[in-house]
């Protein structure tokens, strides 16, 4: 009789996973969004994860509209995607500006169709200790991790919403779950569009638009040359950059891409990006006070203040010979390869 019952109980199992795995391959399939002929506007996609989402959405047969508030990377990740075949709208526009938000959206619209896929991926880092860092510090990450988010998505959701379709992914940051150390002003602003990005999604369901949010670890994008580094910025940009060149720590770009795409066409609530990561956040979900007193020993082996103070200056004005040596190439090739030199 026991064993008659232990069958029963493990068919009933196997039948209960299987019809969830049928549930999922069903809604997945319901929700599968194709890109081609849509018009895909990716921001701060003139340079690094951008670009990188730019070349494949671009492969998938989207028309591509990027912006940026740096003419030379724009003009040559157009100049790049259109070599490839791409039709692409390549825009000088401040993110932070809602008029320019709301006149580049339009011009899209005139152009190529009003926007049907929104990556807001525009982001900035400031590195170094808290002493170091200043209100307008704290200020300018809100305005472009969480005001330009808003303005671009207030500006699509309209069209969105009237054709009860839409595709819209937030780069956030596994520092928008949990606070890392001489990242304050970054990880602060990614919490704020973590929450508002998960409020989106849940409003706009019943809309037929899906909001994804991403929460990268470290990726191999070639970015770090091209953070704001204070206090004493050698030390920082070379903790940063070493770190970041690690394939044992850090993701690749094309990897990290592919699964921004992936979740995107399926309409993935949120997605973590890298095992380091996935680890971080499952443990601040389970511990978060046991996680934020582990990431104040981690900040005791971080460089103090000092150096050059409040002042910031870019990751390239921070080479260092150990920044320039094999142990950092994966980061340099990546930076050749994704328009950050």
């Amino acid at each position: 009789m026991e064993d008659n019952t232990k069958k029963t109980l493990l068919l009933a199992g196997a039948a209960g996973l299987g019809a969830l795995l049928a549930v999922r391959t069903f809604t997945n399939r319901k929700r599968e969004f194709s890109f081609t002929d849509r018009t895909v506007l990716i921001t701060g996609g003139s340079r690094g994860l951008g670009l990188v989402l730019a070349r494949m959405f671009a492969e998938q047969g989207a028309n591509i509209a990027i912006c940026s508030r740096t003419q030379h990377q724009l003009d040559a990740a157009k100049a790049e995607l259109e070599a490839g075949g791409a039709t692409v709208l390549a825009f000088n526009c401040d993110v932070r500006d809602r008029g320019q938000v709301k006149a580049m959206i339009q011009e899209i619209k005139e152009r190529v169709g009003p926007v049907e896929v929104l990556i807001n991926n525009a982001g900035i880092i400031t590195a170094g200790p808290l002493e170091e860092m200043r209100v307008e510090d704290f200020e300018e990450a809100m305005r472009v991790h969480y005001w330009a988010a808003l303005y671009t998505m207030l500006e699509v959701l309209p069209e969105m919403k009237a054709r009860g379709e839409g595709r819209i992914v937030n780069i956030a940051s596994v520092g928008g779950k949990v606070s890392v150390p001489h990242l304050v002003p970054y990880s602060g602003s990614k919490f704020a569009l973590v929450g508002m990005s998960e409020g989106f999604r849940s409003e706009l369901l019943k809309d037929g638009v899906y909001v994804t949010t991403i929460n990268p670890g470290l990726m191999r994008t070639g970015s770090a040359r091209n953070a704001f580094l204070k206090g004493q910025n050698k030390k920082e940009y070379s903790l940063f950059s070493l770190i970041d060149a690690n394939p044992m720590i850090s993701l690749a770009a094309d990897r990290a891409a592919r699964e921004i795409i992936d979740a995107c066409r399926y309409g993935k609530s949120e997605v973590t990006l890298g095992l380091n990561a996935k680890f971080i956040s499952t443990l601040h979900g389970l511990f978060p006070g046991a996680t934020a007193d582990l990431m104040g020993l981690v900040h005791l082996f971080l460089p103090g203040p000092g150096g050059i103070g409040s002042e910031a200056v870019r990751g390239y004005e921070s080479e260092t010979e150990l920044t320039q040596s094999a142990l950092n190439a994966p980061n340099q090739k990546a930076a050749r390869e994704n328009n950050e030199m």
